[in-house]
């Protein structure tokens, strides 16, 4: 099974291992975090293109269709940072707590201060224990999930943030995601969430659709899955344990769910989890 966690450092010779930097635009089947402290990037994202200047981070969530070029003369001026890389389940709240952040801004120019400082010694600490000869996942979970709060809060910082008359679709967007966090596991349907809006179930599919190319449901049943592999892997709750808390009343319908969106059973993933992280 593919590696749930990846840290790289830029190189040139990175560059060259990673041809979908340079291709045409691409989308991962990762979570992607790119750190970088010095030199320019082109990112093209929602269909434009646009140079940064570091200290910078960028975040492109699973699916999303983008690609990062490194700008540079040579290689001694090549820009210097971390690619991370790491599955969904990883750590699972990623997700759906940071859609609503970075839809629209898949990469923030940075200030270099404290903060800052503070972040690059939590990157070398990560890609130090992920170069180990048997990382421990667990602390780089751990160290993960700190880091996204340390980013989350330069982000909320930043200038480059503010919107004076944010979009209608965007603030509906994120009350969806707000009201799906406080029952995506009851037994409920895109009529639900679209009553709570106060809107159809026609518009608040067309809103989700523009903004994450997915139905209400697929982003119901992506936000099941995450749950499910988190109970999976941290839990000792049985496979009906879990499908019945996330509102699936048969063991059968909720293993057929998950297989034919993960493409393994609850126990295979289980089983593979444990391998993988023990």
């Amino acid at each position: 099974m593919e590696r749930l966690f990846n840290i790289s450092p830029f190189s040139a010779s990175l560059e060259k291992q990673l041809p979908d930097f340079l291709s045409e635009p691409h989308a991962h089947d990762m979570e992607e975090l790119v750190i970088s402290l010095q030199g320019k990037i082109e990112h093209f994202i929602n269909f434009k293109s646009t140079i940064y200047n570091a200290p910078l981070i960028s975040y492109v969530t699973k699916g999303k269709s983008h690609r990062i070029t490194f700008l540079h003369d040579n290689e001694l001026n090549y820009p210097q940072g971390w690619i991370f890389r790491f599955k969904s389940e990883f750590i699972p709240e990623s997700r759906f707590q940071l859609y609503a952040g970075y839809h629209e801004y898949a990469t923030i120019e940075l200030a270099e201060n404290k903060h800052f400082t503070q972040i690059v010694k939590l990157c070398e600490i990560m890609y130090e224990i992920a170069s180990q000869e048997v990382p421990d996942y667990a602390i780089l979970r751990s160290l993960l999930s700190s880091l996204f709060i340390m980013i989350e809060s330069e982000r909320k910082k930043s200038a480059s943030m503010k919107m004076d008359q944010p979009c209608s679709q965007h603030i509906t967007f994120r009350t969806f995601l707000q009201i799906l966090e406080d029952n995506f596991r009851r037994d409920v349907n895109v009529d639900f969430y679209a009553e709570k809006l106060n809107m159809s179930s026609r518009n608040l599919n067309i809103i989700c659709q523009n903004i994450l190319q997915k139905s209400v449901s697929e982003i119901i049943e992506t936000r099941k899955l995450t749950e499910a592999k988190e109970l999976l892997m941290n839990s000792e709750k049985t496979i009906a344990e879990i499908g019945f808390e996330l509102g699936y009343n048969e063991k059968s319908y909720f293993s057929n769910v998950f297989k034919k969106k993960a493409g393994v059973t609850p126990s295979e993933f289980r089983n593979e989890m444990s391998k993988l992280i023990s």
